[in-house]
């Protein structure tokens, strides 16, 4: 397991290969397609320091309040793929290190990957509550009054966030390569 820790820089992101097993700690911020919209559109100043050297992940958690204070129940990833129109924007505008979610993206966001040097993380379906249990705290949240809990935009501080790389610095992306493999097979099943 190779451990990163967030903030980050584009070496630490350009180190990493697709493949690679990481162990996330410190700020990552949730969005999702409200969000991701919201940031190209309006540009907020106050996410660029919150954003710089992190990662989004996206994520429309289950959320709920006690002692006074946001815990998360749930944290499973979502589709990345809705992002495409917006994600090499967001990461460009504002340094942002990585991209947390789940069946990869697509050309747009694999070269802003390339160019600025971030990484895809593909974290794992099916694990909301253990990925919730990775979360230590909320430090705060924006746009809850206006996107809703799910679109929110959450800031966590994490410790040992499980992912692995599937799309990387350097042009590569698991999610292609599947894709071209079971297409190779399947027209060589058909006799193709």
């Amino acid at each position: 397991m190779i451990r990163i820790d967030l903030p980050a820089s584009e070496q630490d992101m350009r180190r990493l290969k697709v493949g690679d097993e990481v162990v996330l700690n410190g700020r990552m911020v949730t969005a999702r397609d409200m969000a991701h919209k919201y940031m190209v559109e309006k540009k907020p100043g106050y996410l660029r320091d919150v954003l710089n050297g992190s990662v989004i992940y996206h994520c429309g958690p289950v959320v709920r309040k006690a002692r006074g204070k946001y815990e998360f129940v749930a944290a499973g990833p979502t589709t990345s793929i809705r992002e495409e129109p917006y994600q090499g924007q967001v990461i460009a505008e504002y340094g942002v290190r990585g991209v947390i979610g789940k069946g990869g993206m697509g050309p747009k966001t694999l070269e802003a990957l390339q160019k600025y040097g971030a990484v895809y993380f593909s974290a794992t379906g099916g694990l909301a509550a253990v990925l919730a249990n990775a979360v230590e705290e909320v430090e705060t949240v924006y746009m809850l009054e206006e996107f809703g809990v799910p679109e929110a935009m959450w800031v966590l501080r994490v410790a040992d966030f499980p992912v692995m790389v599937t799309m990387d610095s350097h042009g590569r992306s698991l999610h292609d390569e599947v894709v071209r493999a079971t297409r190779a097979a399947f027209e060589k099943l058909l006799g193709k």
